[in-house]
This record gives C-alpha cells, sequence and structure tokens, in this order.
C-alpha cells in the first residue's frame, strides 16, 4: 500500500513539473485553444468523478465524490465563461459602436 501510495506521489510530482513546462512554453496566442482543451479534459474528469461517486458505498467517500463533481462542473464553466469572455475581445466592432 505504502509502495502504491509513493508512485502515486511521484507521478503526481512528475506531471506537475511537465505541465508547468508545458504551459509556460506555449505563446499568449495560443492559451485560448489551451484553455478550451483544459476544458474538455475537465469535462472527462467529471465523467470519471460521477462513475466513481456512484460507485461508492459509505457516507464520506460520496460526500467526496459529490464535491469532486461539484468542483470539476465549477471549473468547467468557468473554463468556458473566461473563454467566451477571452473570445468577445478578438471580434471586431462594427463601425459607430
Amino acid at each position: 500500500m505504502l509502495e502504491a501510495l509513493l508512485i502515486s506521489i511521484t507521478i503526481f510530482v512528475l506531471a506537475m513539473f511537465v505541465g508547468f513546462e508545458v504551459i509556460t512554453k506555449v505563446p499568449t496566442i495560443l492559451h485560448t485553444p489551451l484553455m478550451s482543451g483544459s476544458n474538455a479534459i475537465s469535462g472527462i474528469a467529471i465523467i470519471g468523478a460521477v462513475l466513481v461517486a456512484g460507485r461508492l458505498s459509505g457516507t464520506l467517500s460520496v460526500t467526496l465524490g459529490v464535491i469532486a463533481v461539484a468542483m470539476a462542473t465549477i471549473n468547467v464553466v468557468g473554463g468556458f465563461l473566461v473563454t467566451d469572455r477571452m473570445l468577445q475581445m478578438f471580434k471586431r466592432k462594427e463601425e459607430g459602436q
């Protein structure tokens, strides 16, 4: 059990470093498509959280699953709102406005 936990923590830390390096190398103009991609990944996380929460039996586990689903949903909705706002900034304004 301890070995599996250490492997999981190691993978998590390595993923953090890789994610940081990838995000810092992305040009500014590609931030909106990158945000849209991360929203899609968050949607997949919601599906996974719902599946896991549905299989759990304890009260604490179900509560944590519901919290995970709620947080992932907030992340997706917020991401779409921010992406929409950013895309509005690129639209051309009509003359006279």
